[in-house]
């Protein structure tokens, strides 16, 4: 028997690109599909929430201003990393969701196809949501996409990391920032992205992941005044309709909850779900 102790992972937060617990100092356990203890995760707060959103609002311009190529290389980085770290992924998503290690390990691996995937779009999403107008007169009439801003994403329950990503990444490529509000029963593979990200050049404040009771945080983030959109794919029927309530307040984008089969090919509807037209007029010239 070995005489080490053991080392036991301690999880956090990851607010503006850092890692502080709680501000509540709470915890709740995390337990695998068998019920048996993982770990303590934090359980974030609605002061949490709040700073989370802070975070994301500073981190908005300039990500929204770096160009589509950079914002492409980045994703891809965090392809990148996860590929590296991929049996650490393939363990904690088995513990999860109950999974064998082969089916666990489909999984990450076709998350991380999915950075890449995403990575890919960055810089030709415009060409399919942007347009030249034909008008009547001297003018040119062009219309172009640009992010909504602070988006609130309510995780999947049920695909901890996969579906994570696959709602995660079409909302920060097109230059949006976001809010994540983890998976209330899995939340260690969300948490152990957060630590991914802080390595991958994602400047901090873009991805802010939270973990706790998903009713508690995603209250106060669907009526917060400064989110400019909300994603309510892991909410529940009765909380979807609730939330999308309080978001009309500042009449924000609500993308409503809907049965999803994580490993088809996501198509292009979440990338153009938060985004905004903007359509300039300019005279042309004789």
């Amino acid at each position: 028997m070995s005489d080490r102790l053991s080392v036991l992972k301690t999880y956090k937060l990851y607010v503006g690109g850092k890692f502080p617990r709680s501000e509540s100092g709470r915890v709740y356990e995390v337990t695998d599909a068998k019920g048996r203890w993982l770990a303590n995760a934090p359980l974030a707060s609605r002061k949490d929430a709040r700073d989370a959103v802070v975070a994301a609002r500073k981190a908005f311009g300039g990500w929204s201003g770096a160009t589509a190529y950079n914002r492409g290389q980045i994703l891809y980085r965090v392809a990148e990393m996860l590929e590296g770290r991929r049996e650490q992924f393939v363990a904690e998503v088995a513990d999860a969701e109950g999974l064998s290690k082969a089916k666990a390990a489909a999984q990450v691996d076709a998350a991380i196809d999915r950075w890449v995937w995403y990575a890919g779009w960055s810089d030709k999403v415009a060409q399919i949501a942007g347009s030249s107008n034909p008008v009547a007169g001297p003018y040119f009439n062009l219309s172009a996409p640009e992010p909504t801003g602070v988006v609130a994403v309510v995780a999947p329950q049920e695909s901890s990391f996969l579906g994570l990503v696959s709602v995660l990444a079409p909302v920060i490529v097109t230059g949006n920032t976001a809010v994540v509000v983890a998976a209330e029963r899995a939340p260690l593979p969300a948490l152990s992205l957060a630590e991914v990200l802080a390595t991958s050049d994602l400047p901090g404040g873009v991805v802010n992941l939270l973990s706790g009771r998903t009713t508690e945080l995603a209250a106060p983030l669907a009526a917060h005044q400064d989110v400019n959109a909300l994603d309510l794919t892991g909410a529940d029927a009765e909380s979807a309709k609730e939330l999308e309530t309080a978001a009309a307040d500042n009449l924000k984008r609500v993308h409503r909850p809907q049965a999803v089969d994580w490993t088809a090919d996501p198509g292009t509807d979440r990338l153009l779900a938060f985004l905004e037209t903007k359509t300039v007029w300019h005279p042309m010239g004789v």
